[in-house]
């Protein structure tokens, strides 16, 4: 796999998962609330470090663009083998699910944000799963145009 069609395809993740994820929640009460569980993560760092924690817009645009950032470089990783990309772009993407419901309350982070119902807990986990799927196709459909 070519690093940029990798690149374009964990991107492509990235992008479904946040779009995924705003259309979701404004629909269902119990979709998971990852921008709530970066907001409060961004907001412990900042207090950790001592420094201000801006207001609750600029605070989820530096989340939604953190989210962005990190997921295309994970799914960018997920689907950098060439002939396993479906294989490791379903496997990472069900592995950031499953961390995303099992991790919040480890790292001091309220957990009911990806973990409150078994639907919500279903829905994050697959909301990932999808990242990694369609980051898989896209790099696929990128590779084969070169």
């Amino acid at each position: 796999m070519k690093i940029l069609s990798a690149i374009g395809g964990g991107l492509a993740g990235a992008l479904a998962v946040t779009l995924i994820h705003e259309v979701v929640k404004r629909v269902d009460s119990e979709a998971p609330r990852m921008d709530l569980l970066g907001m409060d993560a961004l907001s412990k760092i900042l207090r950790h470090s001592e420094q201000p924690v801006p207001s609750e817009d600029k605070l989820f645009k530096a989340t939604l663009a953190g989210d962005i950032i990190s997921n295309a470089a994970y799914y960018s990783f997920a689907v950098a083998r060439n002939k396993k990309v479906w294989t490791s772009g379903s496997l990472l993407g069900l592995a950031a699910g499953i961390g995303a419901v099992v991790l919040p309350k480890y790292i001091g982070l309220n957990p009911a944000h990806s973990n409150k119902t078994a639907k919500t807990q279903i829905l994050t986990t697959s909301l990932y799963l999808a990242g990694g799927l369609i980051a898989s196709a896209v790099a696929k459909s990128l590779d084969k145009k070169r």
